[in-house]
């Protein structure tokens, strides 16, 4: 299938490794012009080199936090002086966060909350008026399917995960006109450096796959799921080729999310 992602401008927060990462390299892959950022600038350099070598593609990376407002308009702006435009947003950034209630300080709410849902706020906000001029963009928000059914002590997370997707529906519903996709992705178990490292703090002597199979045996479909796995609905949703797709919160967690 041809995503015809050739010569668009993407911009992929978190994106120094991870989801944010990969999704970036199949970007590049697909023939996008893409925009990395995060927080720290040694990574993006790895990062950056590493898509390079994997596809003899450069991208432009920015050092941003984009739970700051201006930083976030700062990527943005950086994508139009050097491309012109900005075609795709992918707001990944973000940290798992997860506590009984009474844990949660007010300083982790707002920490959590300016990072997740206003970093997707803001990003969008500095994105929106070039999509209105150049007929039409996408924006897809990477949140998690336990937003969908927050278990205890999974704070402050849950919520601003749960608000992310309400704003996806909400700016679909004002954006469609101007020919502006907004879809967001509910992660579930997906392999991270989290769980690499518990992997190898605990069943080391296991294989990969058998502590994928171990840890997975809830999961319907058996297994966690690969990062690449993640990159490629995300990388669908942000595409033409989900052209009339708006609106929506698609699952990627092996079946075992208790909510459509």
């Amino acid at each position: 299938m041809d995503l015809k992602l050739q010569d668009k401008v993407a911009i992929v927060t978190g994106a120094s490794k991870g989801i944010g990462f990969h999704t970036a390299l199949q970007l590049v892959q697909e023939g996008a012009k893409v925009i990395i950022c995060a927080r720290g600038e040694k990574h993006l350099q790895v990062a950056a080199s590493c898509i390079l070598k994997e596809t003899g593609q450069e991208v432009l990376w920015v050092a941003a936090d984009v739970s700051k407002e201006q930083d976030c308009k700062k990527v943005i702006e950086k994508a139009i002086e050097v491309y012109g435009r900005v075609d795709i947003l992918i707001n990944n950034a973000g940290t798992a966060s997860a506590n009984p209630f009474e844990n949660v300080s007010s300083e982790l709410w707002h920490s959590d909350l300016d990072l997740k849902l206003f970093g997707a706020i803001h990003c969008a906000k500095a994105a929106i008026p070039h999509m209105k001029k150049q007929g039409g963009g996408s924006i897809v928000n990477v949140a998690a399917v336990l937003a969908k059914t927050p278990p205890a002590s999974s704070l402050p997370t849950t919520v601003s995960r749960a608000a992310g997707l309400a704003l996806t529906k909400a700016m679909s519903k004002d954006l469609g006109i101007y020919n502006i996709r907004v879809n967001a992705v509910c992660i579930g178990l997906i392999r991270s450096d989290q769980i690499e490292k518990r992997w190898q703090k605990n069943d080391s002597e296991l294989s990969w796959a058998e502590y994928s199979k171990k840890v997975g045996e809830t999961i319907p479909l058996g297994r966690i799921g690969e990062t690449e796995e993640a990159a490629n609905v995300i990388t669908f949703l942000s595409s033409d080729a989900a052209s009339y797709v708006t609106g929506t919160a698609v699952n990627i967690d092996g079946g075992s999310g208790g909510a459509l």
